[in-house]
């Protein structure tokens, strides 16, 4: 009785702990928010150990201050000596493989291996296929060093590790990369990035090494860069893909389209790696001496070679001070736009190719800020348009006086025919007699021409604008895309020879105009110009230029940008239109023939060319008659 009563004793007192027990857990349990809590914890948690993952797999630094770590491993050391030298010292320190910093413009990587931008990004643009612009990257560029040692090394600074540290100086990104010797004792590259500007401020100086660095060896900077292709055609794109560089206290020059091709400056200020829309350029605020320059076409097919389109490459000369480096220049990495490249006040505006002497006036003073202005409330293509109206009214009296010149030589072609078969036999006679009636009446070929010559600048001027117009790249007008690229209105299975793989409408177009302005202008032309014998048959040149003209234009302009396509077509309309008004409604031939019968009474007085003319004439008809008396 007494063990059954201890039984059930213990079976109580168990009884009685786990509910103790159960109490004491149930009192103890997290609240909802504890739980959430908990949960947050553990998720933080799991996001920092992906982070430090991530972050040891990329090797990739933030704005933070970077600390300095010293060699560990003193064996180790003494093999970085060896092959090093002095700079073992950078070479032992832990370093991660890029620093990245940003600015609105501009997305940066720096290379702690050789200190030098490893990738260049241009946040505002895409190529045309909708992807980044990427001036540098994939290592398309090296930026090297090579320099002696005092203890007779060559060192290049694209071998050895550089320790970054990233700052801030003012609203400025500053990114420093030190190649040291010891804490007190390097060779710096500093950057200098600001915001809304693609200039940013880049300095090479060393510190404390005037018994490391060899002075009396030759200390050459190196830079290279393979352009990378960014638009639709990378045969047009390659075209205006090239070195440009000044020189000698302002003077500008560039290497060219050659195959490859090198030259030499003397007093180099800046190197321009310029690609048709886009630039790379280093700047310096004293001069290189003498400095080698190198491009080289990478486009031998372009239907295979799509990549890239020019690789460039420059040496310069870095010169010690007090046994030291201190050279003061700028990096622009941007586009090609007049406008952003000329704010800067350093003859920049020259890496646009606007042309030379008269005609690259005309685009700066007259058609950049016209097209501007008009580009400021107007779509493009419909701005293309009205400037063309508007240049095409303005230079209508060039037309206007070269129509009435045709008209003239029209009226008088009888009396000049009938001139030269009187003097068939005498040649030098009959050109005097040519020369004298067409004094009189006023009417010279001459007077034909000099329209035309008035009008080559501003058509070569806009020839020269429409493809360096950064205004114009991915605008879209009507069916085109881009307008300073080609556009398509069919694709080809096939590639023609310096026609394309594709259909362009508006070279279609301009062409057709072409050919109808051409046949109403040499039309007049034909039949008021004079064959003469042992001369060529203008008239029939003109003919086959009548034919040949719009197929050269169909074949040239497939590939070139639209906008200049579409220039050329609205032009050449707006010329016919103004030639059917002056031929039909101002010029009246028989009011011209009653002037020039009236200018044949007056007495003329010759200009000084055309008495000198005569009297040349003159006498060689003198000299002529005397050879045949002798005879």
């Amino acid at each position: 009785m007494e063990e059954k009563k201890l039984d059930i004793n213990s079976i109580l007192g168990f009884v009685l702990i786990f509910g103790i027990l159960m109490y004491m857990l149930w009192q103890n349990q997290p609240t909802p928010e504890e739980l959430e809590a908990q949960e947050k914890a553990k998720q933080e948690q799991v996001e920092a150990e992906k982070k430090a993952k991530n972050t040891e797999q990329t090797k990739v630094t933030t704005t933070e201050d970077f600390s300095t770590q010293g060699a560990t491993d003193s064996l180790k050391l003494v093999g970085l000596k060896n092959k090093f030298g002095a700079f073992a010292y950078s070479a032992a320190q832990a370093s991660v493989e890029e620093t990245v910093v940003e600015s609105d413009l501009l997305a940066l990587k720096f290379n702690n291996k050789g200190g030098y931008l490893s990738e260049v990004k241009l946040k505002n643009y895409v190529d045309f296929k909708g992807n980044p612009i990427y001036l540098v990257k994939d290592n398309n560029a090296s930026f090297n060093i090579n320099f002696g040692t005092t203890d007779s090394r060559i060192l290049n600074t694209k071998d050895l590790n550089f320790h970054p540290t990233v700052t801030k100086n003012g609203g400025n990104t500053v990114v420093s990369m030190k190649l040291k010797v010891s804490e007190s004792k390097f060779l710096e590259y500093r950057y200098e990035l600001k915001e809304g500007d693609y200039m940013m401020d880049f300095t090479i100086r060393s510190q404390g090494l005037s018994d490391v660095i060899n002075g009396s060896q030759p200390i050459n900077l190196d830079w290279d860069l393979k352009a990378y292709r960014h638009a639709k055609s990378v045969s047009y794109e390659n075209r205006y893909t090239e070195v440009v560089f000044e020189y000698e206290d302002g003077k500008d020059d560039y290497l060219g389209q050659q195959e490859e091709t090198d030259d030499v400056a003397e007093g180099l200020t800046y190197i321009a790696f310029k690609q048709h829309f886009f630039t790379s350029v280093l700047l310096a605020d004293s001069p290189f001496k003498t400095s080698k320059l190198v491009s080289k076409n990478l486009v031998k097919d372009d239907t295979i070679d799509t990549l890239y389109t020019k690789a460039f490459a420059v040496t310069l000369p870095l010169e010690l001070t007090g046994g030291e480096i201190n050279k003061s220049m700028d990096w622009y990495y941007g586009p090609s736009d007049y406008k952003i490249l000329n704010k800067y006040d350093r003859n920049l505006d020259e890496i646009v190719p606007l042309g030379w002497g008269i005609f690259g006036w005309i685009n700066k003073y007259l058609f950049i800020p016209f097209f501007a202005f008009l580009g400021g409330f107007l779509p493009y293509g419909i701005a293309i348009i009205v400037m063309t109206i508007a240049i095409k009214l303005l230079m209508s009296f060039v037309q206007y006086k070269q129509f009435l010149s045709q008209a003239k030589m029209k009226i008088l072609k009888p009396e000049l025919d009938a001139i030269r078969e009187k003097h068939k036999d005498n040649k030098m006679k009959a050109q005097q007699e040519t020369l004298a009636l067409q004094t009189k009446a006023g009417a010279s070929p001459m007077a034909g021409c000099m329209p035309a010559l008035i009008q080559l600048p501003v058509f070569y001027a806009l020839f020269q604008f429409f493809p360096s117009a950064f205004d114009l790249r991915q605008k879209s007008f009507l069916w085109v895309e881009d307008l300073s690229s080609y556009d398509t209105i069919a694709s080809l299975p096939f590639n023609i020879p310096f026609y394309g793989d594709h259909v362009s409408l508006f070279p279609i177009l301009a062409s057709f105009a072409i050919f109808f302005y051409m046949k109403l202008t040499t039309g007049d032309q034909m039949m008021s110009q004079p064959t003469q014998e042992g001369m060529p048959d203008m008239a029939k040149m003109m003919k086959y230029m009548m034919y040949l003209s719009p197929v050269m234009m169909l074949f040239f302009f497939n590939n070139y940008a639209s906008g200049l396509s579409l220039y050329y077509f609205i032009s050449n309309v707006i010329s016919i239109g103004i030639i059917l008004v002056i031929k039909n409604y101002i010029l009246d031939e028989d009011k011209i023939h009653a002037q020039i019968q009236e200018n044949k009474k007056k007495p003329k007085k010759e200009n000084r060319f055309q008495k000198k003319m005569a009297e040349m004439m003159e006498q060689a008809e003198k000299q002529k008659q005397l050879q045949q008396k002798k005879k």
